[in-house]
């Protein structure tokens, strides 16, 4: 057993109730062009809980057709004294989610279930290395402000325009890289493995990948082939895939870390 593989860090799975919330939207904001945050609240909120940054809720949306389907987004950011969940769309191809999320407006209705769990990551991890495209800047998000003092993060973001960039209240020791191709080469995986290429993976860093299913694959192939990153180090998924209406690949290849 390698060094690597004895360190490795330790996932704790919470599970929490499933139930369904009915929750009124607050506001809407266009925080950059390509994505919209909104703000949801209610009562119903008093019980939430989301313990990891890549956790996933549930939102019951109408499709063009009237019939409520669901889709999956996170937990952008929770406030348990106001009551409030925050969600952040990336408005790409505009499929239900993002249609509704177009046209809401305060005092909208919407149906949110979950989580159903949370993967907690724990160990001796000295550096976060997160990778993704504007569908996983929510959870980038989150990772970043809601870091230890003093952890290194260092991330490299694919979004169409400059315009797209964010910026982040945070305690760590933060390196932020935004590529910058067309929404419609998201499913490329070169601007994204071109950035990566030189990236430094020493001991005790965590990589998180999250883009369309081909990049996430491509970058975690290069990462494992090219730099020897071990795999318990690393999870990789495709949040959407490229031509497949609600899909995606939520552990490519996941080599899960050791139980804590």
């Amino acid at each position: 057993m390698t060094s690597e593989t004895r360190n490795a860090p330790s996932l704790e799975r919470v599970r929490h109730e499933l139930k369904k919330r009915d929750l009124e939207v607050q506001s809407v904001e266009r925080i950059t062009p390509s994505m919209i945050r909104i703000v949801l609240g209610g009562d119903e909120l008093a019980d939430f809980t989301s313990l990891a940054p890549d956790d996933h809720i549930k939102l019951f949306v109408p499709d063009d057709k009237g019939m409520m389907v669901m889709r999956d987004y996170t937990p952008r950011a929770f406030d348990y004294e106001a009551r409030s969940l925050t969600v952040d769309f990336a408005v790409h191809e505009a499929g239900p989610a993002t249609a509704w999320a177009i046209a809401a407006k305060p005092g909208d209705r919407l149906q949110v279930g979950g989580p159903r769990g949370s993967a907690v990551l724990t160990g001796e991890i000295k550096r976060l290395l997160l990778i993704g495209d504007e569908t996983a800047l929510p959870a980038i998000g989150r990772w970043i402000e809601e870091a230890d003092a003093g952890l290194e993060i260092e991330a490299f973001v694919a979004v169409p325009d400059a315009a797209d960039s964010q910026s982040f209240k945070t305690c760590a020791d933060l390196a932020m890289h935004w590529i910058y191709r067309p929404g419609g080469e998201a499913n490329n995986p070169e601007p994204l493995l071109q950035a990566v290429k030189d990236v430094a993976c020493g001991e005790g860093t965590y990589v998180w990948i999250a883009a369309e299913a081909r990049v996430a694959k491509a970058i975690r192939t290069y990462l494992i082939e090219e730099l020897a990153h071990p795999l318990t180090w690393m999870k990789a998924s495709g949040y959407w895939v490229h031509g497949q209406a609600d899909s995606s690949e939520k552990s490519i290849g996941e080599v899960p870390p050791r139980p804590a």
